[in-house]
């Protein structure tokens, strides 16, 4: 069911205080090829640290910011270099006041997603309800048209995550 026919499911049904919901809408793109550097002190380069976003020069910006992307670094590396995630948001509804969400208010939370992962205790590439959603639908293709039964020891057991 939309948006919208539930709002007129409710107006029709005689509510008085109904408004439509803002959403925001982010595609999160990890399978990219591009890399990026920054120089330290000495001339010498190496990974960006984490948090780091790449706004400028390579992305493009729309003057009312309905629609931008950004390159997120979210995590450090032992080895090689660090691969970035490409961020596109596409849909940028006004909120509440009639302004958008800023883009720079949007780079933080996404970062702060990156934390909230249940299964490791540091960042991870892209945000937990991404990586969540790849987990369950990695599942539901393996396990769901597959005989019913299913291991009795893993029934009390958070195994889905």
């Amino acid at each position: 069911m939309s948006a919208d026919t539930f709002i007129s499911d409710l107006v029709n049904s005689g509510e008085t205080d109904v408004k439509m919901p803002k959403f925001t809408v982010i595609v999160c793109k990890k399978r990219i090829s591009a890399r990026f550097f920054m120089a330290d002190k000495g001339g010498y380069l190496s990974n960006p640290t984490p948090g780091t976003t790449i706004s400028a020069s390579v992305t493009r910006m729309y003057e009312d910011e309905s629609w931008s992307n950004f390159y997120l670094v979210s995590q450090s590396v032992r080895q090689g270099t660090v691969g970035p995630t490409h961020y596109v948001v596409i849909e940028n509804e006004s909120t509440s006041e009639g302004k958008t969400i800023p883009v720079q208010m949007l780079q933080k939370i996404t970062y702060k997603l990156t934390h909230l992962y249940f299964n490791w205790p540091g960042t991870i590439r892209v945000p937990a309800p991404v990586q969540y959603a790849h987990k369950l639908a990695f599942l539901a293709g393996q396990h769901l048209h597959r005989d019913l039964r299913y291991d009795h020891q893993l029934a009390d057991l958070l195994f889905f995550l």
